[in-house]
Parts: C-alpha cells; structure tokens; sequence
C-alpha cells in the first residue's frame, strides 16, 4: 500500500505589501534624510535653549534677534532640505555657516549640541549623493571582478 505524504508546495515568496511603511522608506531613501532631520533637530535645540540662563551671552538689541533667527533659519534648511533636495548644496553650506554662527548668538550654539547636530546634518547633506545603487550590489560586483581577474 502506497503511503500518502503531503508534498511541500513551493510557493513563490510574498511580494511586499504597498504601504505607508514601504512609501515612506522610498521617499527617505530619495533624499538626504539623516541630514536634514539633523539639521531641524539641531536648529530645533537651539531654540529649546534660549530660554536657559547663561550670564556669558547677551541678548541685547539685534543680537538678541540674531539668537532665534539663526536656529529658525537652520530648521527651515533642514526642512527645504528633506523636501526639496535638489538644492541640497546650497541648504547645507548656508546650514554649517548658520550652526557656526550660533556659537556667539544662541548660548554658545545651544550648549554646543545643537552646533554639533547642525553641523553633522550639514555635512551629511553635503555629502549625499542621489541615485546611487546600494552597497551590496556594489560589493558583490566588485567581488566577482576580483574572481575573474584571477
């Protein structure tokens, strides 16, 4: 008598699903994300923190101005930037010259972390490079040509 043992089907693998999940990943990877959010995170602190209290800096006249201009100006970089990336070397040169700046306007550039957040999303933004093939790919072509030149 012929023993009946269920066959393993083979099934092609799941295409991903179309979701909020999977669009927002393709609109990040579309432009320098890091970076801007970065940058308006940076920005952001720095405006957090002009309230605190630090008998180093003034804020008199248009200094006191140039305190919340500064880190306005940096989150509105960062934002241009994650939404228009086109222009993403102006953004990030105006963006490490604003986060620079915020050392003598905004209590030594918001305690120095936003200056460092500012200027570390800047120059991720500098040097994003848009439609590049991922590092895997590159890798394993790279590997191969190594194995055939031997």
């Amino acid at each position: 008598m012929a023993h009946d043992t269920p066959t393993a089907v083979k099934t092609a693998p799941a295409a991903p699903r179309p979701g909020p999940r999977a669009a927002f990943r393709r609109w990040r990877y579309s432009r320098p994300f890091w970076g801007g959010l970065l940058l308006t995170l940076g920005g952001a602190e720095i405006l957090l923190t002009q309230k605190a209290s630090l008998k180093v800096v003034l804020h008199l006249g248009m200094q006191g101005l140039a305190g919340y201009l500064l880190p306005s100006l940096m989150v509105l970089c960062g934002l241009l930037t994650l939404f228009n990336p086109a222009q993403r070397l102006f953004y990030s040169c105006t963006g490490i010259l604003l986060s620079l700046g915020t050392w003598l306007t905004s209590n030594l550039g918001g305690f120095f972390l936003g200056l460092l957040l500012g200027a570390t999303g800047s120059c991720l933004i500098f040097g994003w490079l848009p439609d590049q093939e991922p590092r895997r790919a590159r890798r394993q072509r790279r590997g191969r040509a190594a194995r055939r030149s031997r």
